[in-house]
């Protein structure tokens, strides 16, 4: 599946948020080694770089594209970006901060590699995590409906997978289950989307990407206006815009001794 940086970059300002909510409860001053695993596009482990100018900080993605983009950026000295994958991904040696931005969700069974990398952590190191908890919301069940009609079915079959993402409870018992203190909330942000046709424009920077890059070009066009008149039923416009529920689930641990 190939990312479009310039396609996902267009609600930057909605979708960076969360990273900030995220990173704003981690309470270490002086990290040696900072890794940002699923970095994107880069600009926010440039924000990590900046916070922590004396610490090491690594953005790691398995895109590219993503990795290209972020390495163009006018980057702090202290960061670097490296393509790698996720499942294959060991923590190294005295990391001290370990982020995770909309990225696990990709990654079917990461409540299991969030336990190995736990482990590997020393005491005192950090770990935080935030992942979509909306894939109940009209965006993405009407995606898969759409997906498993009759004549999707044979060329969509088995692309959109159920997302394996916990609840905010299951999140708090790993954390806690692997010696961390823990801090585990979710947040629903009401983003106010304007234009034409604004949540199929959203999706299509990451939700929408599986389907795009199993269809061909007219085949997609033909989905996504399928897609689209659902889409205006269940987000209507108003005077104001057209709201949209953004649901994410937040998890920050520090190992204990």
């Amino acid at each position: 599946m190939h990312w479009d940086p310039h396609k996902y970059l267009e609600y930057a300002d909605c979708r960076n948020r969360p990273f900030f909510d995220l990173t704003g409860r981690i309470a270490a001053t002086e990290p040696a080694v900072v890794v940002d695993l699923g970095c994107g596009p880069g600009g926010l482990t440039a924000a990590l770089a900046e916070r922590w100018p004396d610490a090491k900080v690594t953005g790691v993605d398995s895109s590219a594209e993503m990795i290209r983009r972020a390495k163009q950026r006018n980057n702090p000295a202290n960061a670097e970006f490296v393509l790698g994958d996720v499942r294959d991904w060991r923590p190294p040696d005295g990391l001290d901060v370990l982020v995770s931005n909309a990225a696990l969700q990709w990654v079917p069974g990461h409540q299991v590699l969030m336990r190995s990398w736990l482990r590997a952590l020393k005491p005192g190191a950090w770990l935080a995590v935030q992942v979509p908890g909306n894939f109940a919301a009209p965006s993405h069940a009407l995606m898969r409906a759409l997906a498993g009609a009759p004549h999707w079915r044979r060329r969509l079959d088995g692309v959109l997978r159920h997302e394996d993402v916990s609840e905010p409870q299951d999140y708090l018992e790993l954390l806690l289950d692997e010696g961390c203190e823990a801090d585990v909330w979710e947040s629903t942000y009401q983003q106010l989307l304007h234009g034409p046709d604004p949540v199929l424009e959203w999706v299509r920077g990451a939700g929408l990407r599986p389907v795009l890059a199993a269809l061909s070009a007219a085949e997609a066009a033909k989905f996504e206006s399928e897609y689209a008149t659902l889409l205006r039923d269940a987000y209507p416009e108003s005077e104001h815009g057209t709201v949209f529920g953004f649901r994410r689930i937040f998890a920050v641990g520090r190992k204990l001794g």
